[in-house]
């Protein structure tokens, strides 16, 4: 007997991420409900063509909205009973947080808080919610692992992802709701942010311009292709956290909390990759040299990420692979195709 479809809803479903994962919930024979305010942060064209990619699918449901609209994500969870929410959703950009520290206010407080009150009302069967690498702030421990302390965050975005931690902590504990937090480290890899570096990079090599090398290119980061990220995510949905019997001892290393059905979990590629590498790769690519601006450190930033995914294998099997050398080359490919270059 055929298995009834399930229902996921993603917000920010015309974001980057969540276009990838859309594709892949579809693919495998979800149904699923994208929610994308469309803002304007970066090239709206790019959202709009990945938006009308999903819209392909009898599947999907696109509702372009803000998730801080009172009312709209409860009247979706209430209409749709989702299995699993995924709230991709959210004010990106560390330096930018800087600029205009209200916009994360709104989409990533109220919103998740928006969130959180319709998943109390409506509780789906996992409800997983993206946060950032960028919450381990100054710790100097690496590899990162989701049971280090993590309260030095160095820019307002990384304040408000983990005050998105903590929020839906307390749901969990208060209401029951299964909630998984993902970490996820420095993604890339086609239809990606025209705001990151290696949209910006590419850019600026096919146009014979100079790029911006921040702290003078000594800086290492966790690059994760997005298809790992995805294929992580995806494995997740099925692993939902079990609060934890009183006293019950756990195994070494899980982030589970022992007062509610929450976890958080780290996607990388736990493979730190110098910046200056990760430019060799993008010039390889394209086939020709950049001109490089050093510069100093920007306010807010980190000089090096590395993920510990010890937890992602143990309860997924999944490892991310791609190496920056073929994930750029994928990237690069996308680009000239998609400008047609």
């Amino acid at each position: 007997m055929p298995q009834p479809q399930r229902t996921a809803l993603v917000t920010g479903s015309a974001g980057f991420i969540g276009f990838h994962l859309s594709s892949t919930l579809l693919n495998a024979g979800w149904r699923v409900i994208g929610v994308d305010a469309m803002t304007d942060y970066y090239d709206v064209a790019l959202k709009e063509k990945r938006q009308a990619m999903l819209c392909q699918s009898r599947s999907f449901r696109a509702v372009n909205d803000r998730i801080e609209q009172p009312g709209l994500l409860e009247t979706l969870f209430s209409d749709h009973r989702p299995d699993a929410v995924i709230h991709l959703a959210a004010q990106a950009g560390v330096r930018y947080s800087i600029e205009a520290p209200e916009s994360y206010v709104e989409a990533n407080l109220i919103g998740t808080f928006r969130l959180l009150e319709a998943a109390r009302a409506y509780p789906p069967a996992h409800l997983l919610l993206a946060s950032t690498s960028s919450v381990y702030g100054a710790n100097p421990d690496m590899p990162y692992a989701e049971t280090d302390k993590a309260d030095t965050q160095m820019s307002f975005y990384a304040a408000t992802k983990k005050a998105n931690e903590a929020m839906a902590h307390s749901y969990a504990h208060l209401y029951g709701l299964p909630t998984t937090m993902f970490r996820f480290f420095t993604v890339y890899g086609p239809w990606g942010r025209p705001d990151m570096a290696l949209f910006k990079f590419t850019r600026a090599i096919l146009s014979d311009e100079p790029i911006d090398v921040y702290n003078h290119g000594k800086m290492q980061r966790d690059f994760t292709y997005v298809d790992d990220l995805v294929a992580g995510i995806e494995k997740l949905i099925d692993v939902a956290p079990v609060r934890p019997t009183d006293g019950a001892a756990l195994p070494e290393g899980d982030s589970l909390s022992p007062v509610a059905p929450y976890r958080v979990v780290n996607i990388g590629n736990s493979n730190p990759v110098p910046l200056m590498e990760f430019i060799a790769a993008i010039e390889a690519a394209t086939g020709r040299a950049a001109r490089k601006n050093m510069m100093a450190m920007q306010p807010g930033d980190v000089p090096a990420t590395w993920a510990n995914t010890t937890l992602l294998k143990r309860l997924t099997g999944h490892t991310p692979s791609t190496s920056v050398t073929d994930g750029v080359a994928r990237f690069v490919e996308w680009y000239r195709d998609y400008y047609e270059l």
